[in-house]
């Protein structure tokens, strides 16, 4: 077949096979994508702890895209595998939320499957709040509009042949306020046909990469008009072949917040406005961060821009905020740099390939 003819079945074949047949644990892959952001943050050591040991030998991921204040929430997990991010949210979200997770490769959800009661009797919760779906992350029509307060999704939309009606589905069932927040490999540049429809660069995913400029227009068409990058690091490749190919391009794994609000701006704006992180969500009492740039410490008060204000006041962060100030003053361009706690505290800075915020 000719690289240039590669379509959504050949894509949605290659995937299958390689991650149901091929792999059959981690230090398979040829890349380090499943560890380039580093160890998982310390309030997930705890909720890691509880997974099954067969989830994590099959763990096949590039970051750890757990959002924070998820008690009681509706989460999807967008290409869950095995479920270790699954297993994580469900205690994340407690016994009243629900976590909903989607894969399209039977011996994935195998796994998943069959450790399901064992998690739930480990969390000691009197029925799973967990539901496993078998599907393509490009359909998700068993899902309401609007009925999701979050998505996440681990190293997976750059594996789906299409990547824009991924993102009108995580539009359509996210809530006004909602947030797709997750974690997924980046390149510096737009990969050639040769490289893009390689079935073993693609799974591995370098193949289908995204060029961030072109992902962030996508995300803006669809609404998310100010994607912010959370963290980053390095992808390095681990097989001569790979190298070949691929050539001087350089792939990133970025973890990045798009949360779907409505009058966000195109670029960030000075309304006078000042939040105040004066609520602290567990597991981030002193320091909350919301992006590479956007760190607030607990009772510390901050000058912010529109987009940012809206982001704190009108999302399910708004019950740990205190938001002051309208957008009836305006006082020209916002200079979007560091907040005061981020300064301070170096909270490490990720390219996001767009947005000043």
């Amino acid at each position: 077949m000719d690289h240039d003819e590669a379509n959504g079945d050949d894509v949605h074949a290659w995937v299958q096979d390689y991650y149901g047949k091929v792999l059959q644990a981690s230090a398979d892959l040829k890349t380090n994508a499943c560890c380039a952001t580093g160890g998982p943050p310390a309030h997930l050591l705890a909720p890691l702890s509880n997974v099954h040991a067969d989830v994590l030998a099959r763990f096949y991921g590039c970051g750890f895209p757990i959002p924070e204040a998820l008690e009681g929430r509706v989460v999807v997990d967008l290409g869950c595998g095995t479920g270790r991010d699954v297993y994580v949210l469900a205690q994340l979200v407690g016994e009243r939320g629900k976590v909903h997770g989607v894969d399209m490769t039977p011996e994935q959800l195998e796994v998943a499957r069959a450790t399901e009661d064992w998690h739930r009797q480990r969390f000691g919760y009197a029925r799973s709040n967990v539901e496993l779906h078998q599907a393509f992350i490009e359909d998700l029509g068993f899902l309401a509009d609007a009925s999701v307060d979050v998505v996440v999704s681990n190293c997976v939309v750059n594996l789906s042949p299409r990547k824009d009606i991924v993102m009108r589905e995580i539009a359509r069932i996210l809530r006004p306020g909602g947030e797709f927040y997750f974690s997924d490999v980046f390149c510096d540049r737009r990969l050639p046909p040769e490289v893009a429809n390689d079935p073993i660069l693609h799974s591995e995913c370098l193949g289908g990469a995204m060029y961030g400029f072109d992902f962030e227009q996508l995300a803006k068409s669809v609404g998310f008009q100010d994607p912010r990058a959370v963290s980053s690091g390095p992808i390095t490749i681990h097989n001569a072949e790979i190298e070949r190919k691929v050539g001087a391009a350089r792939f990133t794994s970025v973890t990045l917040r798009l949360l779907k609000l409505d009058g966000l701006e195109a670029r960030c704006e000075d309304y006078g406005q000042i939040a105040t992180y004066r609520r602290p969500i567990p597991g981030h009492e002193a320091l909350f961060v919301l992006d590479d740039h956007h760190t607030f410490e607990i009772g510390r008060p901050e000058r912010v821009c529109g987009n940012t204000a809206a982001m704190l006041r009108d999302t399910r962060f708004g019950a740990h905020f205190d938001v002051v100030g309208d957008t009836s003053v305006h006082f020209g361009v916002f200079d979007c740099g560091p907040t005061m706690a981020s300064a301070q505290y170096a909270v490490p800075t990720a390219p996001s390939g767009g947005s000043c915020c």
